[in-house]
């Protein structure tokens, strides 16, 4: 594999300095499309059958999405950087970003029982929906949760296999390994702990939920994809600039877990490609609706209140509120200030992410990325 292209990859030419994010999805896109076409036509030879299982798998891969793991990692590396350094080394590494992103979004549907992603069927609704217009034996909806959890895992053990085509040395591949592992680790550790919290989430705080929010979300979105990045670009000898990438990436991934609590409840199912209300319906315990219980006048506080089950209202039985007590509840968690605690939060975090970057140890091009990169992650309206 050559240096100046990745063979096989269909985008080449890929600007040396302060690539345009359009540029860099652009490339991250082909290598991911390349790679999978062959995953696909190599399971397609096994079984048929498996490679309608792979075709889902691409399909949900190259749904589109942010992109903003392998993006965050790329400026990561590109901070540290000389210039005119080639990026496409690092295509596979940040590519395989994403297939461990696909990994936890379609397990993490699973335990949700979503709908919906990115405006799509999720994952097991589509081979539930296969099942059934196939007249299969069996539980259609059984089948389904199967079949995404299998798509997940391959997901995953396909990030491990394009991550290892990274042309990098190979002391350099053991400390990207390591960060990478890391980030997994507490990926599934802040899941847990989401899922945890929906079994008691009377007895949650907000101190709880930002602590999912770290360990579930600004960790493998933001703060260890700068240092796998940082990683990328070999040994660099400065504690400091870890540090910074550490408190940058913390500072923004928590924002921007709150932005999505904001989204759960308030943001346009058109927009976000997600029903809204999903997080009330089920008494998931966000930030949001934490701070929203903690300022709650007793009145309030009785509205918001959770049946043992997990369930906002308790006359509401199992099934949980209806769209209308949904709206009652997302107005009441509004009346109660906590929206506009929880944007003060957003705010106050990427102003400090801004303060920690002008000192970091990096090229300038990076932090004014980082630093727009940052606003666009928390002010996004899906």
């Amino acid at each position: 594999m050559a240096n100046d292209t990745l063979e096989g990859n269909r985008h080449r030419g890929i600007p040396r300095q302060a690539a345009r994010v359009t540029v860099l999805i652009d490339a991250i896109e082909g290598t991911l499309a390349d790679f999978l076409a062959a995953q696909t036509v190599a399971l397609d030879g096994i079984d048929p059958a498996l490679g309608g299982l792979a075709r889902t798998a691409r399909d949900l891969v190259l749904a589109g999405g942010k992109r903003l793991r392998p993006t965050f990692a790329y400026w990561g590396w590109r901070g540290v950087t000389q210039p005119g350094e080639p990026i496409e080394p690092l295509l596979p590494a940040l590519a395989a970003l994403e297939l461990m992103h696909t990994f936890a979004l379609v397990h993490d549907d699973v335990m949700d029982e979503s709908a919906t992603r990115r405006g799509r069927p999720t994952a097991h609704r589509i081979f539930a929906g296969q099942h059934a217009s196939d007249g299969r034996s069996g539980d259609a909806d059984r089948f389904g949760s199967t079949a995404a959890i299998l798509v997940g895992d391959l997901c995953l053990v396909w990030a491990d296999q394009l991550l290892a085509r990274s042309p990098v040395a190979t002391a350099t591949l053991f400390a990207v390994r390591s960060c990478y592992d890391r980030m997994r680790v507490e990926a599934v550790a802040g899941q847990y702990l989401d899922v945890l919290g929906e079994t008691k989430p009377g007895d949650w705080s907000v101190e709880q939920a930002l602590l999912v929010a770290r360990l579930k979300t600004a960790g493998y979105t933001v703060q260890r994809p700068l240092q796998f990045g940082l990683a990328l670009a070999g040994p660099v000898d400065d504690p400091a600039l870890d540090e910074a990438y550490a408190r940058y990436g913390l500072l923004v991934g928590e924002a921007f877990q709150l932005r999505d609590d904001l989204l759960g409840v308030y943001g346009d199912p058109a927009v976000t490609g997600k029903p809204a209300g999903d997080d009330l319906r089920s008494g998931k315990p966000t930030t949001l609706l934490m701070l929203a219980r903690r300022l709650a006048t007793p009145a309030q506080q009785a509205e918001l209140a959770y049946d043992p089950a997990g369930a906002v209202n308790p006359a509401d039985g199992p099934g949980g509120p209806d769209h209308d007590q949904i709206a009652r509840i997302a107005q009441v968690i509004a009346d109660t200030g906590a929206p506009e605690r929880v944007e003060t939060m957003i705010r106050d975090r990427v102003a400090e992410a801004a303060a920690v970057l002008a000192t970091a140890p990096i090229r300038p091009d990076s932090r004014a990325a980082l630093n727009e990169l940052a606003v666009r992650a928390t002010q996004r309206p899906a």
